[in-house]
């Protein structure tokens, strides 16, 4: 053998793969660790989580104490001290009577036909407002996007005696229709609209126009698709809107087959004052649509927050 043999070293083969043995994914403590973070002390994590607690008691608690009033029977006292959230023997009695003292699922249903309208109007009208705000070019949008944002500082009291003269100007007092058109299309709801389609690149549009597209295949194949969590976020904030408005169909509703939820339910705190259970009932009977509502679309709710982005 030769010198050159005998002083080279020898090689390592690689050891062998064992065969169904994964490393374990760093968890976010160790990554967290690895980038050279540090755990806060010991009194912060108290302090933030005493502060989240102090959070979900004010937001959160009310909803809770109305729930459980809701399911305490008659002969449950709702005022002891300590107070007790848990009753004794929960019932669904109260719904039974609110059902039976007001017609609550005809209001009901009046709420839902406003509130439908409304989301399909502010949908609708705000996209199309939106899109040519930030898309279109026109004289005068800098002019319009200022209008719609002067919009929101004007309070809505202060025109609801012109929205009422105009109303029964058109013959819309005392209809649903006269309950929807003076928040068809919200300012707010333009403007996210137009932050969300600004937000599209322009060369995606670019594309589309080179092959042919018009401002309107534009609009319904490029824009729409990728801004569906904004229009999420406006249809959740225009139907609790109108789910929850009550001075605007209070002064412009007169008959009682016309009102909605929010002014049925004025019955119970006006004639059934004394009967806390009911009004409770009932406040949870107005709540409860909204929940489901959010539980549906919060996924497209919370994605709406970086709306425009661009997947490769």
């Amino acid at each position: 053998m030769s010198a050159q043999t005998l002083d080279s070293p020898k090689r390592q083969e690689p050891a062998p793969k064992r065969r169904g043995t994964r490393r374990p994914r760093p968890s976010v403590k160790d990554k967290f660790l690895a980038e050279g973070g540090r755990r806060p002390p010991a009194w912060k994590l108290v302090l933030r989580y005493l502060l989240l607690l102090a959070v979900f008691a004010i937001m959160v608690g009310p909803f809770l104490w109305q729930l459980s009033t809701s399911l305490k029977g008659a002969g449950e006292d709702i005022y002891s001290y300590p107070p007790k959230l848990l009753p004794s023997e929960p019932t669904f009695d109260n719904y039974g009577k609110v059902a039976e003292l007001i017609p609550v699922w005809d209001f009901a249903l009046n709420s839902l036909k406003v509130a439908l309208a409304n989301v399909l109007t502010n949908v609708i009208g705000a996209a199309l407002a939106g899109y040519a705000l930030a898309r279109l070019k026109f004289r005068g949008r800098k002019l319009a996007t200022v209008a719609f944002v002067m919009a929101m500082l004007v309070p809505v009291e202060s025109i609801i005696i012109a929205q009422f003269m105009t109303m029964r100007e058109l013959g819309l007092n005392n209809t649903l229709t006269g309950v929807v058109l003076p928040a068809c299309i919200g300012a707010l709801n333009v403007l996210l609209m137009r932050n969300a389609f600004s937000n599209i690149p322009y060369e995606i549009e670019e594309a589309a126009f080179v092959d042919g597209a018009n401002a309107w295949q534009r609009f319904t194949r490029i824009a729409l698709p990728a801004v569906k969590g904004t229009i999420a976020v406006v249809a959740i904030f225009a139907f609790m809107g109108a789910w929850d408005d009550f001075l605007w169909p209070l002064i412009v509703l007169s008959d009682q087959s016309n009102f909605t939820l929010t002014i049925g339910l004025n019955y119970l705190h006006g004639t059934f004052a004394n009967n806390q259970r009911l009004v409770a009932a009932g406040t949870i009977i107005a709540v409860a649509p909204l929940i489901v509502l959010f539980a549906c679309l919060q996924r497209f709710f919370f994605r709406g927050v970086g709306e425009g982005a661009v997947k490769g």
